[in-house]
């Protein structure tokens, strides 16, 4: 009878045993994939249990916010009052996924964050219901709604990032095509995922974020890192030392020789530097890039954040000069061409970095965070990436730019009673499309207030030697310009 009882005995605490593994493997190992598993039902409807936090920019304007429907289904929806206009800033919030802000903050916005465990705390003593906390942008809505107008109005594709230099908040941020971002956050998984799958279809690609997402060849605006490198290599070098400029450059171990653009001469053969840059000639800064070499050509890339791994918050992909070839490539990437392939946001952090007097910051989107009660939680602080030149080399490219706009390429980005820099870029594609167009530019040039880029893809326009990214990018800067100093 007693042997019965312990085989019994055993038998059940062997089940018992069985049973807390059991709960705990689903409890710790498989809680993230049962959470996440498409089936889980309780996890969708959870999805809209919670009040998620606004997001606004400058603390006023609401890019985002939840709407209390009073379901016991779908508590909450999310809803964009300007939807395409902050698209590729917000992003969407669907049953299943989210983008942009909406998912980097995710823990934030949905109140899940351990930095709001004393705020979760209190309402559960106070009894009062569970809020995300409030994520407020560096956007100025001014500037964001005029690099929006200005690029649509162009027609094209393309992207526009602007930065404050002496801090890096980034002040706009425009992609298009956009899309809608209500269309992609409603409760119904039909037609949300429908209407995904026609958005990722569609051959403008809506959905990607072309600041931060998509590298491209900056063409002629990267003669300003080849300037810098040539001016950094030998600090007795200023704007008008001279440079050999022939019409053709033979390119070495090759048969062919690089023309300035159109074929056209570059002076009479040897011109100052500030000349070179201001009709942005290729010769002489392609015989630039090879006499310095591949080393210090990417050494002063990187020294400006390329190949850096920003998240500002979201993940932005990285820049690259490319692998290091033979002396004929070398020429090419020194003019924005070869294997040389730049962000828009990279472009805006080097003319930035020339902005602050050498010094490049830290791109960032997130102004502030404050809990449902409107306390502060976190706060963004300034920081500074890399020093890319010294001081005197920054107050030297300056001056060039500034000449690029007045007396260059860039005449259509000049403001009345305001000094302003940039430089214009025409980038050759490897698919037969017509030239993208760039500009980089800041101002004033004296106290930089605001610094950007402007990408158009395949906008280039057959308007003369380098005026084609100066023509059409170029009105856009400005545009942006005067609706953060006006």
């Amino acid at each position: 009878m007693n042997g019965t009882l312990k085989r019994v005995a055993v038998a059940c605490l062997a089940m018992f045993a069985l049973l807390m593994i059991n709960v705990n493997y689903l409890q710790a190992v498989k809680a993230d994939g049962l959470r996440e598993d498409t089936r889980n039902t309780r996890n969708y409807f959870d999805r809209y249990a919670v009040q998620r936090g606004r997001i606004t920019a400058g603390g006023k304007v609401i890019l985002a916010q939840s709407r209390d429907t009073k379901s016991n289904d779908f508590r909450f929806v999310r809803e964009y009052p300007e939807g395409p206009l902050y698209a590729h800033i917000t992003g969407f919030f669907s049953p299943e996924s989210a983008s942009q802000i909406e998912r980097s903050e995710n823990k934030l916005l949905d109140g899940s964050s351990p930095d709001l465990l004393l705020q979760r705390g209190i309402n559960l003593f106070t009894g009062e219901p569970s809020r995300g906390a409030n994520v407020d942008v560096t956007i100025n809505p001014k500037a964001q709604k005029a690099a929006y107008d200005a690029l649509r109005q162009s027609g094209k594709r393309g992207a526009v990032v602007a930065l404050d230099p002496k801090s890096g908040a980034i002040l706009a941020m425009v992609s298009l095509p956009t899309y809608d971002p209500a269309e992609l956050s409603g409760t119904d998984k039909g037609k949300v995922f429908k209407r995904y799958d026609q958005l990722a279809a569609d051959k403008g690609q809506p959905l990607l974020n072309r600041n931060i997402d998509r590298t491209y060849p900056p063409g002629s605006t990267f003669k300003v890192v080849t300037a810098a490198a040539f001016l950094e290599d030998d600090s007795s070098r200023t704007p008008q030392t001279v440079l050999d400029a022939p019409q053709r450059l033979p390119l070495p171990n090759t048969n062919i020789s690089l023309p300035n653009y159109g074929g056209a001469a570059c002076g009479q053969g040897q011109v100052p530097l500030i000349y070179a840059l201001e009709k942005s000639c290729n010769t002489p800064f392609a015989k630039i890039g090879m006499d310095l070499g591949y080393d210090k050509i990417r050494e002063q890339a990187t020294k400006f954040g390329m190949g850096e791994q920003i998240a500002i918050p979201m993940s932005v992909a990285k820049s690259d000069v490319g692998p290091q070839e033979d002396k004929a490539a070398v020429a090419m990437t020194s003019i924005g061409q070869r294997s040389n392939q730049m962000t828009p946001l990279q472009m805006a952090m080097i003319a930035a970095g020339i902005a602050n007097d050498g010094k490049v910051m830290k791109p960032f989107l997130v102004n502030k965070i404050t809990d449902g009660k409107g306390d502060t939680v976190d706060e963004a602080k300034p920081e500074e990436l890399s020093e890319a030149i010294s001081s005197d080399t920054a107050a030297k490219l300056k001056e060039m730019m500034v000449s690029v706009v007045n007396n260059g390429t860039a005449n259509l980005a000049q403001i009345p009673g305001v000094q302003v820099a940039g430089k214009t870029g025409t980038a050759e594609t490897s698919d037969g499309k017509p030239p993208h167009a760039w500009f980089i530019s800041f101002a004033p040039a004296d106290d930089p207030k605001i610094a950007l880029a402007i990408l158009v893809e395949s906008g280039a326009a057959n308007v003369g030697a380098e005026a084609t990214g100066g023509h059409t990018a170029a009105p856009i800067a400005k545009a942006v310009m005067e609706a953060v100093l006006k």
